[in-house]
């Protein structure tokens, strides 16, 4: 008889209701559920997991959260660096690093893009060389979240430029808190300071510190990619407002913390949902133009949530990511293009003004300077239409005059 999401559901709360104690530690919390093998019940038994389908990590999170209780921690640790490290590390580095990434006991953040390699990641230049048993890492790296408070990082560097671009590459685990790490944080257009560039210079990495095979780093990287897309989105809190306890405090701060990073990502989205108010309060809400131009950003926010709908239940059903995630990433880039219009048309010279006497045209405000972001974070639109052009539709590659060549020609043309 095949495992059903009730029978799922039913065993996690089953050890839930036995083993949640809300005056212990959020760390004694998530060790005590790691060890339950109810934190990735997908997983091997021998790591963690019970051995169960995919879709039992979501079923049981789910029951979990619903009962009041809390699951993984928030962040690349648990969510990107963990699943990466499972799927390709060696058995050794993993009992080092892998607990401590699920418990939150160390945190993460994620060292791939370079000022001069962003959507080419392939491109990068950071080195690593091997002394002895020992890695001397160079190099730099940006737009990393959360690098200002992480123990560890997972890292790509180059490590043989005779190679081509993509088979050079090498991806290993980082302490951060060494003397060879220095990160240092940005400052944004909007005033924020949700990102870092991390500076290495003759960093160590130890030789076991390497995740698959040396230079086989981008397909790593393309695993915790992958990852990247299927955790992103939904960081609501799911406890109740009269909920207690010191591992319930402990989480809500952690929450807090996290979510300060994302403050601004609603007003990156640009906002939709305060276009007709705002068309309201600026006494503009019958002008046609304007009229005609907010139905059609409604309807095509609808078409793409339409889509967005569709990919969520693929993952739900286990299939791989299709085209679904891309054309999603540039229907999301749209809207926030198409509001940024709107919202700039409505407010007028107001909406330069980061300090008013109203909230909401210093949100417009933000909301201006934010929305060009989306079209870059996370793959920018041109590397979207690549994929979907020649992984969707099967339209020729992209000419490209490095290709085959050894990266060490690259560097010089």
């Amino acid at each position: 008889m095949s495992l059903t999401e009730a029978d799922v559901e039913g065993e996690v709360l089953e050890w839930f209701h036995g083993a949640w104690d809300i005056d212990v530690s959020l760390l004694e919390w998530r060790t005590q559920l790691l060890e339950s093998g109810w934190a990735v019940p997908s997983w091997a038994t021998d790591w963690f997991g019970h051995g169960m389908p995919h879709w039992a990590d979501r079923v049981a999170h789910a029951a979990i959260r619903r009962a009041g209780g809390v699951t993984l921690p928030l962040g690349a640790g648990a969510s990107l660096a963990a699943p990466t490290l499972y799927e390709h590390a060696s058995d050794e580095l993993n009992r080092r690093v892998l607990g401590s990434a699920l418990t939150g006991e160390h945190t993460w953040c994620q060292l791939f893009s370079e000022p001069g390699a962003g959507s080419d990641l392939a491109g990068l230049t950071s080195t690593a060389a091997l002394d002895g048993d020992t890695w001397i890492v160079n190099g730099q790296k940006v737009w990393n979240t959360s690098a200002h408070h992480a123990d560890m990082a997972i890292l790509v560097a180059r490590t043989d430029w005779d190679a081509v671009k993509h088979q050079g590459i090498t991806y290993f685990v980082l302490d951060m808190r060494q003397a060879g790490v220095e990160v240092r944080p940005i400052e944004q257009m909007n005033y924020r300071n949700s990102f870092n560039e991390v500076f290495m210079t003759d960093a160590e990495i130890p030789l076991a510190n390497v995740v698959g095979e040396i230079g086989g780093g981008w397909a790593v990287a393309r695993a915790t990619l992958a990852h990247e897309r299927r955790y992103a989105g939904d960081r609501s809190l799911s406890l109740g407002a009269d909920a207690r306890g010191r591992v319930i405090d402990e989480f809500r701060n952690e929450y807090a913390a996290y979510n300060k990073i994302y403050e601004w990502y609603p007003q990156r989205m640009g906002r939709p949902d305060l276009v007709i108010d705002r068309a309201r309060a600026a006494g503009v809400i019958s002008d046609p133009v304007l009229r005609d131009d907010m139905m059609k950003l409604f309807a095509f926010e609808k078409a793409a949530a339409w889509t967005a709908e569709r990919a969520k239940v693929n993952r739900a059903l286990g299939k791989p990511p299709g085209s679904e995630g891309s054309i999603g990433k540039l229907a999301t880039s749209e809207v926030a293009r198409r509001c940024n219009d709107l919202h700039g048309r409505i407010a007028g010279a107001t909406g330069m003004l980061k300090r008013t006497d109203e909230p909401l045209d210093e949100t417009v405000a933000e909301i201006l300077v934010s929305t060009p972001a989306q079209s870059i974070a996370g793959g920018t639109d041109e590397i979207q239409h690549n994929i979907i052009g020649e992984g969707i539709l099967g339209l020729p590659r992209e000419p490209a005059a490095d290709r085959g060549m050894p990266f060490r020609e690259v560097g010089r043309t």
